[in-house]
């Protein structure tokens, strides 16, 4: 189990390694069409669109890098004064009966609409668009499961590290 979860972990730091590079392209990307705008009086919808795909992609494929790493969002006012035995079982609880449950549903209700996305390969949000919102709707079960399976990573390595095993 722990050879699987170590893969899961490869995975995610190869996704982050990728993805983390959209991130100045992002910034790269919107500096041109200020420039673009303001001092060539020149402005492009895609290229707009281009940032929200980027920024999609960058937070949605980067999230389960973002647990593995421990910087996910926590109400640490309570957490950092509990001993490791508590700290433990509420990472447990979290993993166990909300994250798991909630990424599982996001991915049950977002398939048909990814499904029916594809299926007639959805257009551009406005006009002049990116065609390709299909791409961006796919990002939500890409994102599910790449959650899901880090979670599933931790409790492996959490019961692992308990049991000595």
């Amino acid at each position: 189990m722990l050879v699987l979860a170590h893969a899961i972990d490869q995975l995610n730091r190869a996704v982050a390694l990728v993805v983390r590079w959209l991130a100045l392209v992002m910034v790269l990307v919107q500096f041109c069409i200020v420039i673009g705008r303001y001092v060539f009086g020149y402005n492009s919808i895609a290229a707009q669109e281009s940032v929200l795909y980027m920024h999609a992609t960058l937070f949605m494929l980067g999230a389960g890098f973002t647990l593995l790493v421990d910087k996910h969002v926590r109400v640490d006012v309570f957490f950092a004064k509990l001993s490791d035995t508590s700290k433990r079982r509420v990472d447990i609880f979290g993993h166990l009966f909300l994250l798991i449950p909630s990424m599982t549903a996001l991915l049950y209700w977002s398939w048909p609409s990814v499904r029916n996305s594809w299926k007639i390969l959805e257009g551009p949000i406005s006009v002049g668009g990116i065609e390709a919102v299909f791409l961006l709707k796919s990002l939500i079960p890409a994102f599910c499961i790449l959650v899901l399976l880090q979670s599933l990573s931790i409790l492996v390595r959490m019961f692992h590290e308990r049991t000595g095993e």
